[in-house]
């Protein structure tokens, strides 16, 4: 029925105006004498003519479908119809070009007095772009999936590779540690530039900035690598810049290291990593973990070769990659990661004490938490908490505290609140985040920021410092 009157008409204009703009289509089907009345959005939907026309019994819409979808659909909603007199569906249209295109189809019976239809009016909607997006949703799902396995797999050999070559445990998780922070810096790179490419002068930024400051040099173009690549780059060079600390040029303060890349002719790169001023270096009388990841992994992955040499004057290496490990430049290039001053601290440092320091743990992950707790712990301090959400941790608050370690996010929530809290009495602390450089920690602050992965050690030299400046 059709309402008469300005008011009739003005209801009925503002309605073609809702639907218009929710991009939905109306049909009315008038069952009694089977014609279907199709509007023109929904004509521009479906492909099917608009205005009045034979329904044939309901066939007529199910014809523009896709063949797969017809039969199938067509009981549908006969079904949802006979036992709830409302059906609702999302189908397939096929294009005469070729083109799918994603339809959603609600609609509702109406029933004379005596409980027979008369009439099925309803609404179509083109979900295409929504159909698309849930896809692609879908694919990062499964490439986070395959991505994270694949992390969970190198960390696991890295973690037996390590054991099976050391003979303490505390130089099991002080080299474990830092080969899974090489790893996290790497991946960190590629999540700013959504894992399309890293730069080399990035990782090498990465490993070197912070640990040998000023007594470094790197030169190259600008090259960008394939995560796998870039994973085996970032071990590579944590290695090298590792046995220069203990053994070579890093050793002592007059020793330097030259970084250098080139492209290659075969669309590759070779990269040579030269320590002069160091101690005079002899050939190792055994091969431990990091001198099988050059000699083997880290050619295999870069798709090339690593050469290793122990000249008197200093280690010399090169290593060669083919054009599979290099990758277009990202339409997203982060900034070039900055030194962080904590990690000198800590990895400096001796044992800290932390005697008589009451020091509140906020962090959401609970086995990350208890060992925050033991390390603190062991190092003199009484722990305050650890508080998983923000509403225990607020309500901690009210006792006295030292210094505090705040997990930037607890649970998709900001820790901001207590970081206010904690400056407006002047409370120190330190944010920890698994946050890469872009984000994760309140930049309102004038505290120290650590990135996960950590070791205890690391924290707790963060706190001592922060209780020695206060």
């Amino acid at each position: 029925m059709t309402c008469a009157g300005p008011s009739g008409r003005l209801n009925q204009e503002r309605l073609a105006l809702a639907l218009k703009a929710a991009g939905l289509g109306e049909y009315e089907w008038d069952v009694a004498r089977d014609v279907i009345t199709v509007s023109e959005l929904m004509a521009e939907i479906t492909g099917l003519p608009a205005g009045e026309q034979p329904a044939e019994g309901g066939r007529l819409f199910r014809r523009s479908l896709h063949p797969d979808d017809q039969t199938l659909i067509g009981e549908d909603v006969e079904q949802q119809l006979a036992q709830t007199g409302h059906y609702e569906v999302e189908c397939r249209r096929l294009c005469p070009d070729g083109q799918i295109v994603w339809l959603r189809a609600v609609g509702d019976r109406i029933d004379d007095e005596s409980g027979q239809p008369i009439a099925v009016i309803g609404v179509v909607q083109d979900i295409t772009d929504r159909k698309i997006e849930d896809d692609r949703r879908y694919t990062l799902m499964s490439e986070l999936d395959h991505r994270v396995k694949n992390v969970l797999s190198t960390v696991q050999a890295l973690a037996v590779q390590t054991a099976k070559r050391t003979t303490s445990l505390d130089n099991f998780l002080q080299t474990f540690g830092g080969r899974l922070k090489a790893m996290a810096s790497a991946n960190e790179l590629l999540t700013a530039a959504r894992w399309r490419g890293a730069a080399i002068d990035h990782l090498v930024a990465a490993e070197l900035g912070a640990l040998a400051p000023g007594q470094a040099r790197r030169e190259g173009p600008e090259l960008f690598l394939t995560p796998r690549a870039a994973n085996a780059l970032s071990l590579a060079l944590h290695e090298l810049a590792t046995n220069a600390v203990k053994y070579g040029a890093l050793s002592v303060d007059a020793g330097r290291v030259d970084v250098r890349w080139t492209r290659s002719g075969d669309g590759g790169f070779e990269l040579f990593w030269t320590e002069i001023g160091g101690p005079s270096v002899s050939q190792p009388a055994r091969h431990g973990f990091g001198s099988t990841l050059l000699d083997q992994v880290t050619g295999r992955e870069l798709n090339g070769d690593a050469l290793v040499e122990y000249r008197p004057a200093g280690v010399k290496v090169r290593l060669r990659a083919g054009a599979a490990a290099v990758a277009p430049r990202p339409e997203t290039v982060p900034e070039a990661p900055t030194p962080r001053a904590v990690e000198v601290v800590a990895a400096a440092g001796g044992p800290t004490d932390l005697a008589g320091a009451r020091v509140l743990i906020v962090e959401d992950a609970v086995l990350l938490a208890l060992e925050l707790e033991t390390g603190l712990s062991e190092a003199g301090a009484s722990v305050i908490g650890p508080a998983y959400e923000l509403e225990e941790a607020m309500a901690l608050l009210d006792q006295p505290i030292d210094a505090a370690v705040l997990d930037a996010n607890l649970n998709g929530r900001s820790v901001m609140p207590v970081a206010e809290a904690l400056a407006a009495r002047g409370v120190p602390f330190v944010f920890a985040t698994g946050y890469g450089e872009a984000g994760g920690a309140p930049s309102d602050f004038d505290a120290p920021i650590i990135r996960k992965p950590y070791d205890v050690t690391q924290v707790a030299a963060a706190v001592a410092e922060l209780l020695r400046r206060g």
